[in-house]
């Protein structure tokens, strides 16, 4: 008989992945391990009918949790010992004893783990004595044996960078030979949650786990809100923030309005903070000022679509950074070209602006020195740094609805306005002061 032993926590609050504290509240760590265990229990699933499971498990809450994941087919039983080694040998002793020819045990903390991980163990253990599957992190997350050895446990420091090394090289100084699985990351800290957020966009399959789904609900966004002189915008957008308020944080950061602006934000509901005026300063104060994996910026002028959390989660779920793009409510043709255009050199040119609402991860942000100190062209340049690093820029699925209040008076004013702004960015990519591009460009804020 074959037998796959799955080591586990009973999913306690304030029990259960502390390592994640403060970065993931005590819910959401109790809501993490709850993911992993019913993607371990769909890898039991696809093993081999001939390989029989046992959860070993710590006596700390309602086992029914476990027998609601795994089923009744599974055989639970308490982990006995002192440390970690204790436990795990412990365990297999009693696995083999009860007539188990070989037996593989592991964690539930490894999301990439698979049924053909646990199955070549096994493989393995044909002409091997033990097995170890090391972690990225110098540790294990399966051990294999046909034969209980304490003494291949008694490692110190569990939980260190090492332990696999350690522990081979106790197995070679035994004379015992050893097979290697593949490597996997586990989840203990914040870097390894932001590491399995790279996973996730490059890897569609880890894409459908019950793990992923749960990094990316529980990825924070913050919202930031620069404002210079927008008493006649800001009270409606805070009627559209309203419904977000508590699912993500939300900060206005004004430039010094000269009119009712501040006195119009409702500071028992929204946080707001004082910058001195330009947008660069105003967005780049706000982001350093919250926690959050993803930040968006959004101009006061804005009408954003329905789930705008939702849809930036799913952007993000495949990008570094991006837009929802733009839309107007004029009905002028002009502005439907300008849309067309500014939405299609997101993808043509790797170029997106604020009035679509940049969204970018607060790491990738930090990284490239946040927005530039520029009086103008700070979103310009910031796209222009993600196309030399190489990022992708994505698209939300609905647009934000924008104010078109720059192109104030009839189509010809329109067309010379749109052909100014092309000249300036023009203008910049070739070197002109900023200052004079500043100059020329009217600050209809």
């Amino acid at each position: 008989m074959k037998a796959f032993i799955v080591f586990t926590r009973i999913p306690v609050e304030n029990k259960t992945k502390t390592r994640l504290l403060p970065y993931y509240t005590g819910k959401q760590c109790v809501g993490l391990h709850t993911a992993m265990l019913y993607d371990m229990a769909e890898t039991i699933e696809k093993l081999d009918t001939s390989i029989k499971t046992y959860i070993y498990y710590l006596p700390e809450g309602d086992l029914s949790i476990l027998k609601n994941i795994f089923g009744e087919k599974a055989e639970y039983r308490k982990q006995t010992g002192e440390s970690l080694g204790d436990k795990m040998y412990n365990a297999i002793f009693e696995v083999l004893s009860d007539g188990a020819e070989m037996v593989s045990l592991s964690g539930t903390d490894i999301p990439e783990l698979s049924s053909t991980d646990v199955e070549k163990s096994f493989k393995l253990l044909i002409d091997k004595d033990i097995v170890l599957f090391p972690t990225e992190d110098g540790g294990y997350y399966l051990v294999g044996m046909k034969k209980a050895d304490k003494t291949i446990f008694d490692i110190e420091g569990y939980g260190g960078n090492n332990v696999f090394e350690k522990t081979a090289a106790k197995i070679g100084g035994l004379g015992l030979s050893l097979g290697v699985g593949r490597v996997h990351r586990d989840i203990d800290t914040k870097e390894d949650i932001k590491a399995y957020y790279e996973v996730m966009r490059t890897d569609e399959n880890f894409r459908k786990t019950h793990t992923a789904r749960f990094l990316k609900e529980n990825k924070k966004i913050g919202i930031i809100i620069p404002t210079y002189n927008e008493e006649e915008t800001v009270v409606s957008l805070q009627k559209q923030l309203e419904n977000l308020r508590g699912r993500c944080k939300i900060v206005f950061v004004d430039g010094g309005s000269t009119d009712k602006t501040v006195e119009l934000i409702d500071t028992s509901k929204y946080r707001l903070l004082h910058s001195k005026k330009g947008r660069n300063n105003q967005m780049n104060l706000g982001a350093e000022s919250v926690e959050a994996d993803i930040l968006f910026f959004l101009h006061c002028d804005s009408i954003l679509p329905p789930n705008p959390l939702e849809e930036i989660l799913d952007l993000m779920e495949k990008y570094r950074a991006g837009c929802f793009g733009i839309a107007f409510k004029s009905l002028s043709p002009l502005m439907f070209i300008c849309r067309y255009i500014s939405n299609h050199r997101v993808f043509d040119r790797k170029v997106m602006f604020g009035d679509q609402g940049i969204i970018i991860e607060k790491d990738l942000f930090m990284e490239i020195g946040m927005y530039p100190d520029l009086p103008i062209m700070e979103d310009y340049q910031l796209s222009l740094t993600l196309k030399e690093k190489g990022i992708k820029l994505g698209m939300a699925k609905h647009r934000i609805y924008t104010s078109a209040r720059r192109f104030k008076g009839g189509p010809v004013r329109k067309l010379k306005l749109m052909w100014k702004m092309n000249r300036l960015r023009a203008k910049y990519r070739k070197g002109v002061d900023i200052e004079i591009i500043s100059a020329m460009y009217k600050d209809v804020r």
